[in-house]
């Protein structure tokens, strides 16, 4: 090997050095600037509001009681209704015999 190809050889490898040195010192610089951020603040936790509580309960109470009110007025009227249809039943069947 001549000096001159020698040397090329050298050059090259120096250049690729450089290269990977320049590319490890731009992660670095990368690396140092995220960590130099400063994490974000935690959200402040709302204070807890009694009233909103109360009137949420309210509601739900509110809306059970209507709710049942509803079913006792339906179980009503199918109790009505079935004995109405059983005293029509009986009538019709009497009717039917001849009484």
């Amino acid at each position: 090997m001549s000096d001159l190809e020698k040397a090329a050889r050298d050059a090259v490898e120096a250049a690729d050095n450089s290269e990977m040195v320049r590319q490890i010192a731009a992660i670095l610089a990368a690396q140092q600037l995220l960590n130099q951020q400063q994490p974000a603040p935690a959200p402040a936790r709302r204070e807890f509001n009694a009233t909103r509580w109360l009137v949420i309960g309210g509601v739900v109470v509110s809306v059970g009681l209507v709710a049942s009110l509803f079913a006792i007025a339906v179980a009503i009227g199918a109790t009505c209704a079935t004995a109405c249809l059983l005293i029509l039943r009986s009538l019709w069947s009497d009717f039917q015999k001849g009484k």
